[in-house]
């Protein structure tokens, strides 16, 4: 977590000044991370205690995650949805270490209306070309790229984010649960899903667990400077130092999962009111003379590291992803007025703590408590009681009814194309891990919610905090297409991880209340239900996925398209002339194949199944002279040859026969699809 945190700082900048390069990086980005490492683990205070055979056994859970993925890895290049929107950008950035993407008008004899730049996940705007995405994945991906492996990337994060997963369950619920935890989170299908590709989630997540593992360092790290145990060489006066730094570094890294992921924003927003909360705290402290919540001392650092990092995001977010927040306008508005609500009550909240005269409020735990279990209620019942649907209203509203359409047939249900299929969120939680990670998730949680209403149990506020706010909002609005596995990634980051760290301690909460009632350490009986509990956990997550985790999607495209590039005569200026093509490979000529590549507006008002996937010839035939008036030669791809006779004689440059994900909109996906890609080139007389 601490490299991601460096190479990130170092590698937003020079994205912004253009200089994101392989030299560049190795000087400044490895420094960087390299700091922040020494920065984050000098005088480590001893945490967690853990034998060696824990550590092994979850060291060996995160290399054999690496190592399968990396195995059955995919290969996603041609842009059909997002993982290959990621990659391109990633390819692009490795190998000119700037966004946004130039249109290279001049190649095609200026400016035309006819001529189109945009495509699948890339704007055109100004002049310019703009990936659809946040850069924090590309910056981290690009290390792939320019190492000859791009897809072996996802593999590497993936393996890191069950290090860091296993480490905030050895924290919190302790270490001999932690490889129950990691192997249950590491065979989990939406986890090898992201773990495969070019998504963003994986980082997401690596940094936003980093971030409660560091506060919950922080915060021993106070505690040892009270109590002089549990540190390691540093003295005891060292600790609060070495706390307030982890506090900062903690704050860094939620911040900078913005960088990675817009929706990182929505995760963050409960970081900013435990902020403000341990500030508040620690001014009651100053103000009764006594250290009543030393914790409270965390609080500035960690608004401080949280500023910092969501403000390299917005920044990010601003100059190299305009039109993509843009495009999300209609809840970022909102959420960003959450997010200045919350500022100002943390603000005074914080300002009138001191003044505030507590008083327990009757039956406040068993209400809270029994809130938990409503709200996952509510969500059971809630597709007997809601049909969740949206008419389209825009273009993208429109692509997308038409996907679900398309989808539902293929799947065999009735046709509706203004269903989301919202109302199910829950029941995609437990394809994946099943109904016992649900049920002893939402019993922990009313465990300790009880707990924090009754003034106890402080370390699990803030975990507890993010992951409840980040389910509940992620269930009841998913805001993705909702097939499978696909739709899968929205719960990578947060919901999963967290209700399997739940159900890890729901376990070993029922298994201290079993001892409690007579059933000792040891008792055959005893083990009996604690194996029971632990197959609960992970059988379902490993059942599920077996159907897929040993069928690599997409493989053969990277071949398949060094195949087209080395087909596409040197300098020359590719016209794309079929729609479908254009979104899938515009972007691919100009940044992998490395030559100017535009698209042909295509007639409009024309059912596709006639004329309106493909342009005007008048067009076509205007801009091949314009384009061998700069000197280059002219080229136009196509997926069928007729769509290519009346320019010049077709050839068939790219034949893909491959699997693709599974589009399962009512139960978890257990296969793939066949996909077929053919793509035609002329060179016209």
């Amino acid at each position: 977590m601490f490299v991601l945190v460096g190479w990130l700082l170092a590698g937003l900048p020079l994205v912004l000044a253009g200089w994101f390069s392989p030299g560049a990086m190795a000087v400044v980005g490895v420094a960087l991370a390299a700091l922040v490492v020494w920065y984050g683990v000098r005088w480590l205070p001893e945490t967690v205690a853990a034998t060696g055979a824990q550590v092994g056994a979850i060291f060996a859970v995160s290399v054999g995650s690496g190592v399968f993925n990396a195995v059955f890895h995919s290969e996603q290049l041609i842009v059909r949805r997002d993982p290959a929107s990621y990659a391109q950008y990633a390819i692009w950035l490795a190998g000119h270490g700037r966004v946004p993407i130039p249109e290279d008008v001049a190649a095609f004899g200026g400016p035309d209306p006819a001529l189109r730049f945009d495509s699948m996940g890339f704007f055109a705007q100004d002049g310019v070309v703009v990936p659809q995405f946040m850069p924090g994945a590309p910056i981290l991906h690009a290390v792939g790229e320019w190492l000859g492996g791009l897809f072996l990337a996802p593999p590497v994060l993936g393996a890191f984010a069950v290090l860091v997963f296993a480490g905030v369950v050895a924290r919190l619920v302790g270490a001999r649960w932690a490889p129950l935890a990691a192997l249950t989170f590491a065979v989990c299908l939406p986890i090898l899903y992201t773990s495969r590709t070019t998504f963003s989630e994986i980082p997401s997540l690596i940094l936003l667990f980093g971030g409660i593992a560091l506060m919950l360092d922080a915060r021993f790290r106070v505690r040892s400077g009270l109590t002089g145990v549990g540190y390691l060489p540093a003295s005891r006066e060292d600790q609060p130092v070495g706390a307030m730094r982890s506090a900062l570094l903690a704050g860094l890294a939620f911040g900078l999962a913005l960088l990675v992921r817009i929706d990182g924003l929505r995760d963050v927003l409960p970081v900013l009111g435990y902020g403000g909360l341990l500030i508040a705290l620690d001014r009651v402290s100053r103000a009764s003379d006594k250290r009543i919540f030393p914790d409270g001392r965390l609080g500035v650092p960690l608004l401080v590291g949280l500023g910092i990092g969501s403000g390299c995001g917005f920044v990010a977010g601003y100059v190299l992803a305009r039109p993509y927040l843009e495009y999300l306008s209609d809840s970022l508005v909102p959420l960003l007025a959450i997010c200045a609500v919350v500022v100002v009550l943390t603000v005074a909240g914080a300002a009138v703590a001191p003044r505030i005269r507590w008083r327990p409020v009757k039956r406040l735990p068993e209400i809270a408590a029994a809130l938990v279990g409503l709200i996952v209620f509510a969500l059971a019942i809630r597709p007997w009681v809601q049909t969740v649907r949206r008419d389209p209203t825009t273009p993208e509203d429109e692509l997308t009814a038409r996907f679900i359409e398309a989808t539902q047939a293929a799947n065999g249900l009735p046709i509706d194309r203004t269903r989301l299929y919202y109302e199910e969120s829950l029941y995609w939680v437990i394809w994946y891990v099943g109904v016992p990670v649900v049920v002893l998730a939402t019993l922990a949680a009313a465990v300790h919610v009880r707990r924090l209403a009754r003034g106890g149990g402080f370390v699990w506020l803030l975990p507890l905090a993010i992951i409840g706010w980040t389910a509940v909002t992620t269930l009841y609005r998913p805001g993705i297409t909702p097939d499978h596995p696909f739709a899968s990634r929205r719960l990578v980051p947060i919901v999963l991880p967290g209700l399997i760290l739940l159900a890890v301690w729901g376990l070993r909460w029922l298994r201290d209340r079993a001892r409690r009632s007579g059933y000792g350490y040891g008792s055959r009986l005893s083990r009996l239900l604690l194996g029971a509990g632990m197959a609960l956990i992970l059988a379902p997550a490993a059942i599920t996925s077996f159907g897929t985790a040993f069928t690599p999607i997409e493989r053969g495209e990277s071949t398949a398209v060094a195949g087209l590039c080395q087909a596409i005569p040197a300098n020359s200026a590719v016209l794309i002339v079929e729609r479908v093509t254009g979104d899938r490979f515009t972007q691919l000529i100009r940044g992998q194949c490395g030559h100017p590549a535009a698209r042909v507006r295509t007639l409009t008002g024309i059912p596709a199944e006639i004329l309106g996937d493909i342009p005007a010839e008048t067009d076509v035939h205007r801009l091949i002279a314009a384009i061998r008036a700069t000197g280059r030669t002219p080229v136009l791809l196509a997926a069928e040859p007729s769509q290519l006779t009346p320019y010049g004689p077709p050839a068939h440059v790219l034949t893909l026969r491959t699997r693709q994900d599974e589009r399962s909109l009512t139960s978890p996906p257990d296969g793939t699809w066949t996909l077929n890609v053919n793509v035609w080139m002329s060179i016209p007389v």
